[in-house]
């Protein structure tokens, strides 16, 4: 224990977690716990899937602003779940899907241009990339 003097007053402070062998133990206590907590987050980020990709226009030039939609195709018969998204300054997208075996149709469409739909599949932790040229529009 420290015993400190303050004007007429004396206090005395108890300095606590300062033992080497208390911090060990406690490390050793507590390390299983925050590992296995840790190999959890982890596991759950990589189960997800990406479906990712850029959408160009015909001479090779990345398009922004492009409508993307993405359709599961479902073979229970139920209706499929729809996603939307548009292309950044880059022409890129990105949809993050879930951990499951599972098909996908993707559809790029911008006005002026002819659009593009895509088949793909996703695995479990995997990242999928779709590109796109769309061509303009025969008159």
């Amino acid at each position: 224990m420290a015993t400190t003097t303050k004007s007429k007053r004396t206090t005395t402070t108890k300095r606590i977690g300062t033992d080497p062998r208390r911090r060990a133990l406690l490390s050793v206590l507590l390390l299983p716990a925050a590992l296995r907590g840790a190999g959890q987050k982890k596991q759950d980020k990589k189960l997800s899937a990406v479906i990712a990709g850029t959408v160009f226009r015909d001479p090779g030039f990345a398009l922004a602003g492009v409508d993307i939609e993405m359709l599961e195709i479902r073979a229970d018969g139920e209706k499929p779940k729809s996603r939307k998204t548009m292309t950044d300054a880059r022409g890129e997208f990105a949809f993050t899907v879930p951990p499951v075996e599972q098909k996908y149709k993707v559809k790029a469409s911008i006005k002026g241009l002819q659009s593009e739909e895509k088949e793909t599949a996703s695995l479990p932790g995997a990242r999928i990339d779709v590109y796109f040229t769309l061509k303009p529009v025969n008159p």
